[in-house]
């Protein structure tokens, strides 16, 4: 996982115990708070054992399955050793107090193994070993809030994640405590109802879709993970970044013109179609070094500017959500590198095939709204960035043409360009500049270039 990432939640099973595992079959299903993954198994072997069941949440290093490979003289001794019935029987029978019980010695790796683990826990203190309630991850925060959960009941809940983080497990633990045993069952039937306007039963409700029915016919559908998820990133982002937008009127004549004129020579040379989702970002990638403090984020009381530009693309995927994979080091990408980058991601992104590492680290955000007929949008920030630009669908309009023969009306092909933007550290005059610069470059695009 990437190194933002401390948990995940397994999803799906997809190989069951006792059965064969080739290498590189998918095991399991994973998923994060930006992306689902699947877990390939790296040997091949017998799946005997799974430490985990579906939905629970599983920290970074934790083992979630045992394969049983051939060739390992360990397990096949422990598999050979089967008790004869006078060894089972002898087992089984009652302890008298003049029997002694002898353990068996450890194995030597065991030894070393529970030794270090003993050293480890002399040398932390209690007060290390606390909860870290200062750090939680997106679904903890999420569950807190839904929860209406207080600091000092954080503080009482004893974190098992990495650094003694609190995770999914650890809050829902508490919580069926807090519900079993805090609350009067007067109470509890109050909060259930809650569900519900006064006077409206439930009915008809499906477990495995999630849905209920009222009786007068309304639908109560529940969100999916990653639609709640994405809710709190949204409000989470409004509530920490003072969202200001501007607007400008691209015209892409020329740029349409010049990709009609070279998009079959592209693809026959390339392999890739040439969108116009790549030459868009080149421009934004201009501008993005003419105006620096936009590939930004705020820490604190500091502005930490990225000397990398990564560029989180917005995209469909086949489920109808959205996801945002990055481009790494895209000002380093030449316009044949930005389309393969650009069609691979969105590609798998639709059949949600894209890795953790592929969705972290983004600097300035870019979302193609035009794709779905919008005009214009006003997207909300991805925190920490400060900026993220929406391009509208591409319009033959009237527009009015000046030259120096006099003015003249043409049929132009025109997009509008938004930019919304973290008013803290960027005023409207930057913000303003910089979709203008972006626009500049589009507008004046020269048709005569190579490919």
């Amino acid at each position: 996982m990437g190194e933002s990432v401390a948990e995940a939640t397994l999803t799906k099973w997809l190989k069951e115990v006792g059965q064969s595992i080739e290498v590189e079959d998918i095991v399991l299903e994973i998923a994060t708070d930006k992306v689902d993954s699947d877990v390939s198994s790296e040997v091949s072997g017998v799946l005997i054992e799974k430490k985990f069941t579906e939905n629970e949440v599983v920290q970074v290093g934790e083992v979630m399955a045992v394969i049983e490979t051939e060739g390992e003289e360990l397990d096949n001794k422990a598999l050979s050793k089967v008790d004869s019935p006078q060894e089972k029987e002898k087992k089984e029978a009652p302890i008298t107090k003049d029997q002694t019980i002898t353990l068996p010695e450890p194995l030597p790796q065991f030894e070393s193994v529970s030794k270090t683990l003993d050293d480890a826990k002399a040398i932390l203190s209690p007060e290390k070993s606390s909860n870290n309630s200062k750090f939680l991850s997106p679904l903890v925060k999420s569950i807190v809030k839904e929860e209406g959960l207080t600091q000092e009941e954080l503080k009482r809940i004893e974190g098992t994640g990495k650094d003694n983080r609190i995770t999914k497990k650890d809050i829902l633990a508490f919580l069926s405590q807090r519900i079993n045993f805090s609350i009067p069952k007067t109470e509890k039937q109050i909060i259930i109802s809650r569900s519900a306007p006064s006077g409206v039963p439930l009915t008809n409700t499906n477990p495995e879709s999630n849905t209920t029915s009222k009786s007068n016919g309304d639908q109560i559908i529940e969100m999916t993970r990653l639609a709640k998820l994405t809710a709190d990133h949204m409000i989470q982002s409004k509530q920490t970044s003072a969202h200001v937008q501007s607007f400008i009127e691209a015209d892409l004549t020329n740029l349409w013109d010049w990709r009609e004129k070279v998009k079959n020579e592209f693809l026959e040379r390339e392999g890739e179609k040439l969108t116009f989702t790549p030459l868009i970002v080149m421009a934004l990638i201009k501008a993005l070094k003419d105006y620096p403090l936009l590939n930004s984020s705020v820490e604190g009381d500091n502005i930490v500017q990225k000397k990398s530009i990564n560029i989180g693309m917005a995209a469909a995927m086949s489920d109808g959500n959205l996801i945002v994979p990055v481009i790494k080091n895209a000002d380093y990408l030449n316009l044949s590198g930005l389309a393969k980058a650009v069609n691979d991601l969105a590609r798998r992104a639709r059949t949600q095939q894209l890795k953790p590492e592929e969705v972290q680290d983004g600097t300035f955000t870019f979302t193609n709204i035009g794709n779905f007929g919008s005009l214009t949008g006003t997207p909300i920030i991805s925190q920490p960035q400060v900026g993220i630009v929406a391009v509208g669908v591409i319009r033959k309009i009237p527009a009015v043409i000046e030259t120096s023969q006099g003015d003249s009306i043409a049929i132009r092909k025109k997009m509008i360009i938004s930019i919304s933007y973290d008013h803290r550290i960027i005023n409207g005059s930057m913000g303003g500049n910089f979709i203008k610069n972006m626009s500049d470059y589009l507008n004046n695009w020269d048709k005569n270039i190579s490919i």
